[in-house]
């Protein structure tokens, strides 16, 4: 009996050295900050240029964010060590897209086109001399012309000559143009 105590004594000293010896493994692997999951991190708003109406800093088409970590998360930072985040550290920089813009407003072009179309006002305004001209000529081509251009101004389609984007309000009427390539996924459809 006497044997039995004292084995039951020494149980809880050895299980306390095994576990200080021994720390508990992880079941996943610690992943680099920019690999986390939506929701594990939250990004900042983009600061938006009050001239362009695009994030600042916006270079090829992209810009950076930053974005934080959600608290009592570990990810590895991108210069190797692992960092457990309190919520308000900056983890990661994300690219965002943006567009290349110019200086040719989007309500300019269409407000000159829907009043001043029939003279070539617009088409002048977007760098498009020889057929401001010819607007200006033939008086908008009879109005047919007008209404064309006045469509294809306001859908978007006729943008600046210098290969620019419209200033468009950041949470404005931007158009975004879909198209369909062998990669695009098409859901069959299932007989009637």
């Amino acid at each position: 009996m006497a044997s039995y105590r004292r084995r039951s004594r020494s149980a809880p000293v050895l299980l306390l050295c095994v576990s200080l010896c021994f720390p508990p493994l992880r079941t996943e692997p610690v992943l680099s900050c920019d690999a986390l999951r939506p929701g594990q991190y939250l990004c900042n708003e983009p600061k938006i240029d009050e001239i362009t109406q695009e994030p600042e800093n916006c270079t090829d088409a992209t810009a950076l964010v930053l974005c934080l970590p959600a608290p009592n998360i570990s990810c590895l930072l991108s210069n190797g060590s692992e960092f457990k985040f309190s919520g308000d550290e900056v983890g990661f920089n994300k690219t965002i897209s943006c567009r290349n813009v110019g200086y040719y407003s989007y309500k300019v072009a269409v407000a000159l086109s829907l009043f001043l179309g029939w003279i070539g006002a617009d088409r002048f305004y977007l760098g498009y001399p020889a057929l401001g001209l010819l607007k200006f000529c033939t008086v908008g081509f009879c109005g047919i012309g007008t209404l064309i251009d006045f469509i294809l101004i306001s859908m978007q389609i006729v943008g600046p000559a210098d290969g620019s984007n419209y200033i468009v309000d950041f949470y404005g009427a931007r158009l975004t143009r879909l198209s369909i390539n062998n990669q695009t996924f098409r859901k069959p459809h299932l007989p009637v």
